[in-house]
């Protein structure tokens, strides 16, 4: 769970990967961590990065909530998110080789194209609720992800 602080640790923050669990949750209150993940990313300032198969998963699960889907669009078309195209060549071949390697965590599809976007955003954090995997996982040479909701200490802001 989350601690207090001054906040200063998500101020300094400038990237995040987005991955499909919180961002469900963020849309639909009826998920078991829906206010954990709001308290998080309201006060969040700076450019959440995700891709388009986090995003496909993200369709998937919310197909049945009609308000929910209209959220997720406008939220995505925000000027702080960006959706990386993760249907090239390179990403690819990139996710097929992190799949086969992680098979027994397992990895899907979604984590793998996270694992890409990390290794091309230069960032460690990210918003994601499968501790599990992204403990295991590592990007570029065998660095860490930063679980931003398990690790980073922060305080919600309230006004």
């Amino acid at each position: 769970m989350a601690g207090a602080n001054s906040g200063a640790e998500l101020e300094k923050m400038t990237r995040c990967l987005l991955d499909a669990g919180p961002l469900i949750a963020f849309f639909d209150a009826g998920e078991a961590e829906h206010e954990r993940v709001v308290a998080w990313m309201r006060p969040f300032r700076g450019e959440f990065i995700t891709t388009g198969a986090v995003v496909t998963e993200a369709f998937h699960f919310l197909g049945a909530e009609k308000r929910a889907l209209g959220a997720l669009v406008e939220f995505l078309q925000q000027p702080g998110v960006r959706v990386l195209d993760c249907f090239g060549p390179e990403s690819l071949n990139r996710a097929r080789d992190l799949m086969r390697k992680y098979a027994a965590v397992p990895m899907d599809f979604a984590d793998a194209t996270l694992v890409w976007a990390a290794e091309h955003s230069l960032t460690d954090d990210i918003l994601t609720l499968d501790e599990r995997g992204f403990r295991t996982f590592r990007h570029g040479r065998n660095r860490m992800f930063n679980l931003v909701i398990q690790d980073v200490q922060f305080r919600q802001v309230t006004t």
